[in-house]
């Protein structure tokens, strides 16, 4: 018991603009000594908290453990000091295992290359030792060693994960450009919704904001819908202890909570979300309905909008600036009272919702840069207000 309360390094991964609300979830887990890393956290914490930062974390993607940092100053350098590493303590000749490697330096100029040094590393380590070697898996490792290459310096890192966190494992059914939840995710924190806020998301798509805010107010660990994680191949996994971390309660339960609701214009849109919603096992807790945004009447006298309109990929610019002019109306005619949230890639579309901004975050949707946006809809004129 006293091993796992040993305190040790974690680095949890994250999307870029995303690391003070991902470093805010953490502290409210109980980590320590938190540190903003470039799309990362580093933090000290225990194997419960490990177990806890994969299952109940809603912000983030991967969760490593560093195990091994080191200088480097070529290709030998990197291959003799990550053989010099007791693997045995991580994996044995039974497991499988592959290489992840991020680099940037110029000593080496292929990932790939990277992954190869310390692959064969790994398994001249076991060759000398046992006269045998573990064999490589790329699809579905039972271990996976991250390596993180900065200049001249390395870290090696076991990945506790696997598949990335925001596979949650909930939705069904997509439309073609879904939303990544763990960016749904950070939206939500970083518009300051809370789940005593009534929420709407009038574009709701396949469902994905809406129900990252659903699974918050009912207390659901966006882990709980995974089969495995990584960490249960370790050496040391503690099933009883990953068992209770499933078993406790969630602190946002029992606590007052907002109504959430979201239409589309696509009934297809709608059946994908409305499917999505029960996989997630909140049949009951969110609100879908079939209409236009221009046509959406307000839920309540008072309220958060979180939307993510079409960027116009595939629309003329003058189909989209319309599209946003309509936006615009729409919010000022029907939505007095509310705050808005609206992302999009698309600056130029995004100034003809005619809407004074109160608030402009820039974060990255995939490849995008997008603008996340607040508009106060005050009653009457902000003057006379």
């Amino acid at each position: 018991m006293a091993k796992n309360k040993e305190r040790f390094e974690l680095i949890a991964k994250t999307l870029p603009g995303l690391e003070q609300v991902l470093a805010d979830e953490l502290v409210q887990l109980g980590a320590e000594r938190t540190r903003l890393l470039r799309r990362a956290v580093s933090y000290y914490a225990d194997t419960e908290l490990l177990y806890r930062s994969n299952y109940q974390l809603y912000t983030a993607l991967k969760i490593l453990k560093p195990i091994s940092t080191f200088p480097i100053r070529n290709e030998n350098d990197l291959y003799l000091k990550s053989q010099r590493i007791q693997w045995s303590r991580y994996l044995t000749t039974e497991h499988t295992f592959s290489i992840e490697a991020v680099v940037h330096s110029s000593l080496f100029r292929h990932t790939g290359f990277v992954a190869l040094k310390v692959k064969d590393a790994v398994a001249d380590y076991f060759r000398d030792k046992t006269g045998r070697r573990p064999n490589v898996d790329t699809r579905h490792p039972d271990i996976t060693i991250h390596v993180h290459i900065t200049n001249q310096q390395c870290t090696l890192s076991l990945d506790s994960t696997g598949k990335s966190l925001h596979k949650r494992g909930y939705r069904r059914d997509n439309h073609d450009a879904p939303l990544n939840e763990v960016f749904a995710a950070g939206m939500l924190r970083l518009a300051g919704w809370t789940p005593q806020k009534n929420l709407f998301d009038p574009m709701c798509g396949s469902g994905t904001i809406v129900i990252e805010a659903g699974l918050v107010c009912e207390g659901i660990p966006p882990g709980s819908f995974r089969d495995t994680f990584a960490f249960e191949n370790w050496l040391d996994y503690d099933p009883a202890l990953f068992e209770r971390v499933k078993r406790a309660k969630s602190a946002s339960e029992n606590m007052p909570i907002g109504e959430i609701v979201g239409s589309d214009v696509s009934g297809r849109y709608v059946s994908m979300a409305e499917r999505n919603i029960d996989v997630a096992g909140l049949a009951g807790k969110i609100t879908i309905r079939k209409n236009s945004f221009e046509q959406a009447t307000p839920p309540w006298s008072e309220g958060m909008i979180v939307m993510n309109p079409p960027y116009g990929e595939r629309m003329n610019p003058g189909e989209i600036n319309a599209l946003y002019r309509s936006i615009g109306d729409t919010l000022k005619k029907n939505f007095a009272g509310y705050e808005a949230w609206i992302i999009s890639s698309n600056k130029d579309a995004l100034k003809n919702l005619g809407l004074q901004t109160s608030k402009k975050l820039t974060l990255h949707n995939g490849p995008l840069e997008v603008k996340f946006q607040k508009y106060v809809l005050y009653k009457g004129s902000k003057k006379q207000r």
